[in-house]
């Protein structure tokens, strides 16, 4: 009876095994998974504002009241130049890919630590964690975007204010990649390096911040030269928001090489994350 029951061949549907080198990343298993993926969209959405009273519209209240608060900061009192346009859009304009890009990266830099337990019961491709916070964020720039060209459409009837929409604005959506790349492969590069010093994880926060300080969200490039100019431009970030800008106001200085750089630059911390990142979900759960 064993020996028959020994010879029944037995095609399996998933086979699990463990990785065995740094390339061994198994696309395909994040596919396969694809159902569950949307769920952690699913859930990431709707933990988000369970409990709250205003729930989605909070999309809403942050960038308007952080536009409303550079407007008095930066351009009553400092009186920093917004190259013609719009305070109100200006800022906005840069807020809402900015909020896209650190949303992206802190949900992703604590995702080891934030899902321990659910990676210590059952399989699944792990990188299906972070790449659903990046979809899940996606949500939020959706809505805080439709905020935006309802402002555009105010300005333009009622305040007389011309734009120039152009081509350039059919890149969004290459744009979005770019910038959610950039959010996923810096996040599970921190969130690697954080299994090992949990202390990185108190700096996310503080770093996010003065990065948004190194980004031109609340100055134009023309305000920098020299030196100065150069550092800004150092940060990836810098030509996907200038190209954004001027692409719904007409104001900004895009250029193709430097968005040249911008994706060379995330293709190379898109990758290392990763490597960084199957190396270390294999051994993860005895440090965290």
């Amino acid at each position: 009876m064993n020996k028959d029951f020994e010879e029944i061949n037995v095609e399996w549907s998933l086979v699990i095994r463990p990785k065995t080198s740094w390339f061994d990343w198994q696309i395909a298993d994040i596919w396969r998974y694809r159902d569950l993926l949307m769920l952690f969209v699913r859930r990431d959405f709707v933990s988000a504002y369970k409990q709250t009273i205003l729930g989605p519209l909070w999309y809403l209240i942050q960038p308007l009241l952080t536009t409303v608060m550079f407007i008095v900061v930066f351009d009553r009192v400092a009186q920093i130049p917004t190259d013609g346009a719009p305070p109100a859009l200006f800022y906005l304009s840069g807020l809402v890919i900015w909020n896209y890009f650190s949303t992206c990266l802190t949900k992703t830099s604590v995702t080891f630590s934030a899902n321990s337990g659910i990676f210590g019961k059952v399989y699944f491709p792990r990188l299906i964690m972070p790449i659903s916070n990046i979809i899940s964020a996606l949500i939020g720039f959706g809505i805080q975007l439709m905020l935006l060209f309802v402002l555009l459409l105010y300005f333009y009837f009622f305040v007389g204010v011309q734009f120039s929409l152009n081509i350039y604005l059919l890149a969004l959506p290459f744009l979005l990649l770019l910038v959610a790349s950039l959010g996923l492969g810096f996040g599970i590069i921190i969130s690697s390096l954080t299994t090992k010093y949990r202390d990185l994880a108190n700096l996310i926060g503080f770093g996010t911040q003065l990065l948004m300080y190194a980004t031109p969200v609340i100055y134009p490039l023309s305000f920098f030269e020299g030196k100065y100019r150069s550092l800004i431009m150092i940060n990836p970030l810098t030509p996907i928001i200038e190209m954004f800008r001027f692409s719904i106001l007409g104001v900004g200085e895009f250029q193709v090489s430097s968005l040249l750089y911008t994706i060379i630059f995330t293709i190379v911390s898109l990758f290392i994350g990763i490597l960084i990142f199957n190396k270390i979900e294999k051994s993860f759960m005895d440090v965290v």
